[in-house]
């Protein structure tokens, strides 16, 4: 029988090395400082649409947009402890990655949609129009 070795160092138990560092979790006060700033950036939008303080839905959804970015942003910080610190600034850039791979994304096919749009359905409507008058 062979002896075992109880010792765990290098099975990633140990915090030395693997993107920890003291204060990369968050203390009370962090939490509650997310926690209230969460509610109040769901409470203003909710009072926005519930008392139409906007006449355009347009503006409203352009509000509400905007204020649901800053909340990914506190969520992000608060929340997850993302900054420039942790993991020596990996998880920061990764995410600043994605964000940018997505705004291609989304921006390319809107534009690809709308140009598709112009040019293969030029004449959809007088088409519609002189069917009826072939019947």
């Amino acid at each position: 029988m062979s002896a075992h070795n109880h010792d765990h160092h290098g099975h990633g138990h140990d915090d030395h090395g693997h993107g920890h560092e003291a204060g990369a979790h968050g203390s009370l006060k962090d939490y509650a400082i997310g926690f209230v700033l969460s509610v109040i950036l769901t409470a203003i939008p909710f009072y926005l649409v519930m008392t139409k303080a906007f006449d355009k839905s347009s503006t409203t959804a352009a509000v509400i947009l905007a204020f649901a970015a800053v909340q990914v942003v506190v969520h992000m910080v608060y929340f997850l402890h993302m900054n420039g610190k942790i993991e020596g600034g990996w998880s920061l850039l990764a995410t600043m990655f994605t964000l940018v791979l997505l705004v291609i994304v989304l921006a390319g096919s809107i534009w690809v949609m709308y140009h598709m749009n112009v040019n293969m359905m030029p004449s959809m409507g007088t088409d519609v129009h002189n069917m009826r008058d072939m019947q």
